[in-house]
């Protein structure tokens, strides 16, 4: 489907009466004229008029059939963020529908962001966020950017690959997702002439080549198909689809194929009647051309997520190629062409309200899952895994067909059915057999949830768990768990505090001085002071100390500026004199048994439930995997001038089997005056010898030298510091 571009607004009119003859075409003129003064002075990179762009972008409206406050929105989308228009000056021109379709597609200019990928993150999350409330934004903004995209020869090299990237990665799979195939399939090839010119440019040639020779064996198949077709008595129309660009490009990159091993460059589509003939034609092609083997697809019974329905096969044609065939209906055809489009609820008003709920109801529950995640990185990294994604459908023992994304385990099915179902999941029989939990799902696998009522989430199911549904709940669970454990905890320190101190019942836990103090902090209740305390962010001497004087408490630990400016080591655990928090040194550290973290790298720091600080190396996956928990993390820094040693770490060496390897490397450790307090030797099937040593060092600079010495030694043939990331 190509779009042809409106110069002028009585062709916009002309194109909306076609299919709305009721429209109120006035509101569109109105907005038009609007857009005509907003705009004034202002032109595009291609040198024409500003207008012209909100004109075309309501002509791409007009090919989904919106109604009249959509194409006016389109023709205004631009004034909020490109001129002095204001939201409330729309709301009063055109009413709050075309005002709140117009703000929902406006990019975020007024905070400031650190990158441009927060402020694309942003936008991107204020636009899916406000679809759910009214589908016809995602239109018109889609339709804003294939606009762009085909008018980016105007702007530089490096603009055009960025906006380019962004589609690909983000707007051609929303398209897709939303159905609108011929959206997507032009996004993807614009794209693809930005991103990789060369490649396009050379697959446009070949195929060029191929066209006359390619429509000639086409069209006598397609002969022979509407032959077929007559005889039996079956309606249907017949033509063929050449597949879009990137679409082939994809196929060869994802087979590993020349441009001449790809056979199926043509679709031949079949529309029919009814549901019914489909499944005659299929029958009445395969008695023509016999089937690929797993190439049979029936997207009738089981439609994709984003309404796509049809039958595909692919034969063996003449001369041995294979020629792919699409069967359908003509109302499955238009959903197909525009997806999401073809059922929106403004559009067909005169149906069940439920019925068209049901189409959207994956959008609200997208949302639902999504709208908590406060981080735009983590927002973008959520929507990309749940929204664009290829996926797997899998059967409840109901016989109920549930659609997951690829990769997804039997932890990921429970939470899409229900959380507790989730929260309380030990098992899964696929195909009536066990199986663990990390199994991967594989379409049509029979999954039945086993579930037991003392069973809890694991942290351990964050590292399987493809969904950010189950993801999000997980660590919720989690979340709440550790509150109140935070609560026990600072409650049983509180009452300790007390009773060391033989404070009397009035200066309780629900004092008056203790509420107070509560309200001072800016807690909203005595409980949120209390998990403060039981988090470490509080000291229990301190809180007791100030209620009992009735003065403000000073926290001797910042929520967010933690920082350690002192972290000497002589082992593992440290008391409270080696660490400053805000003043107090009232606390323990312990350098993380993961990482093993040495004086001279990067560290940070994680607030543990009552025993104290655990200081970890930046790039230590154990901390990254608790980023979720940011309020928990903190800066910290090694004290160049506190710090001694010794800090051991864990070194292996890898040798030629040798007489005498372990006393060359031993000396050579001791030659930089460090101790080897543990030492393991084995040997590999091809004459190799892994030394394993624990190795007390002093710093970074220490560790470094020592591993240099060692690889000076003849026959070393690697030495590094190995860690034991658990």
């Amino acid at each position: 489907m190509s779009v042809v571009h409106l110069t002028n607004i009585e062709q916009l009119m002309e194109q909306v009466v076609a299919y709305q003859p009721d429209a109120d075409t006035s509101l569109i003129r109105r907005a038009y004229e609007y857009s005509v003064k907003a705009h004034e002075g202002q032109v595009r990179q291609t040198g024409e008029p500003y207008v012209q762009h909100p004109l075309a972008v309501a002509g791409i409206l007009t090919f989904l059939k919106l109604d009249a406050p959509a194409i006016a929105a389109g023709l205004l989308h631009d004034t909020l963020e490109d001129t002095v228009a204001t939201q409330k000056e729309l709301e009063q021109e055109f009413g709050p529908d075309v005002a709140r379709l117009v703000n929902g597609v406006t990019k975020i200019g007024q905070i400031p962001f650190q990158s441009y990928e927060e402020k694309q993150a942003e936008n991107f999350r204020k636009m899916v966020l406000s679809m759910a409330d009214d589908i016809r934004v995602v239109f018109i903004k889609l339709a804003d950017r294939l606009h762009n995209i085909q008018t980016l020869e105007a702007l530089s090299d490096e603009r055009r690959k960025k906006i380019a990237q962004e589609t690909m990665e983000i707007y051609a799979p929303l398209a897709n997702r939303l159905g609108m195939s011929w959206i997507k399939q032009e996004l993807e090839d614009l794209c693809f002439h930005y991103l990789q010119p060369e490649a396009c440019a050379l697959l446009k040639l070949r195929l060029a080549k191929k066209d006359e020779e390619r429509e000639a064996y086409i069209q006598s198949l397609i002969q022979i198909a509407e032959k077929a077709l007559a005889e039996a008595g079956l309606v249907g129309q017949i033509d063929g689809r050449p597949k879009h660009l990137f679409s082939i490009y994809q196929k060869m990159e994802r087979r590993s194929v020349s441009f001449d091993e790809i056979y199926d460059l043509t679709a031949i589509r079949v529309v029919t009647d009814s549901k019914m003939n489909c499944y005659a034609i299929l029958g009445l092609i395969h008695s023509i051309w016999p089937p690929v083997p797993g190439r049979v697809k029936d997207y009738i019974a089981t439609p994709r997520s984003n309404l796509y329905q049809s039958l595909h096969t692919t034969v063996v044609g003449p001369q041995g190629e294979y020629v792919e065939f699409q069967i359908r209906t003509a109302e499955m055809h238009r959903i197909n062409e525009y997806g999401v489009a073809a059922h929106w609820l403004y559009k067909e008003p005169r149906k069940s309200k439920d019925s068209n709920e049901e189409v959207f109801s994956w959008l609200r529950q997208f949302v639902e899952w999504h709208k908590d995640l406060s981080d735009n990185r983590q927002f973008m990294d959520s929507v990309k895994l749940d929204l664009f994604h290829d996926v797997v459908f899998v059967f409840t023992p109901k016989g109920e067909v549930r659609e997951v994304p690829v990769g997804s385990t039997s932890v990921d099915l429970a939470y899409s059915i229900h959380t507790e179902i989730g929260d309380r999941c030990v098992g899964a029989k696929i195909n009536s057999k066990l199986v663990p939990l990390r199994y991967q799902l594989h379409s049509g696998d029979m999954v039945e949830i086993l579930t037991s009522p003392t069973q809890v989430p694991h942290r351990g199911w964050l590292k399987f768990v493809r969904t950010s549904k189950a993801k999000t709940k997980i660590k919720h669970w989690f979340k709440v768990e550790e509150q109140k454990r935070a609560l026990e905890l600072g409650r049983r320190l509180l009452e300790q505090e007390f009773q060391r101190q033989q404070l009397s019942g009035e200066l309780s836990l629900q004092s008056k001085r203790f509420v107070s103090l509560a309200k001072m902090k800016g807690c909203e209740t005595v409980d949120e002071l209390i998990r403060m305390v039981g988090f470490g962010r509080l000291a229990p001497d301190q809180i007791v100390e100030h209620v009992k004087q009735g003065s403000e408490v000073e926290p001797f630990v910042a929520t967010s500026e933690l920082s350690v400016s002192h972290l000497k080591s002589t082992g593992p655990f440290k008391k409270s004199g080696s660490v400053k928090f805000g003043g107090t040194n009232d606390v323990l550290m312990q350098l993380s048994k993961c990482c093993k973290p040495v004086p001279g790298e990067p560290i940070r720091g994680y607030i543990t439930r009552g025993r104290g600080l655990t200081i970890h190396a930046v790039d230590c996956p154990n901390l990254q995997s608790l980023e979720w928990e940011h309020s928990r993390l903190v800066n910290v820094e090694w004290d160049a001038e506190e710090v001694q040693g010794p800090h051991s770490v864990d070194v292996s060496v890898l040798t030629l089997d040798r007489p005498g390897m372990l006393a060359k490397v031993s000396s050579g450790i001791s030659q930089c005056k460090a101790n080897i307090t543990k030492a393991e030797i084995s040997t590999t099937e091809d004459q190799k010898a892994v030394l394993d040593f624990v190795i007390e060092v002093k710093n970074t600079a220490h560790l470094e030298l020592i591993l240099q010495e060692i690889q000076r030694v003849d026959g070393i043939v690697s030495a590094k510091r190995v860690r034991e990331w658990f």
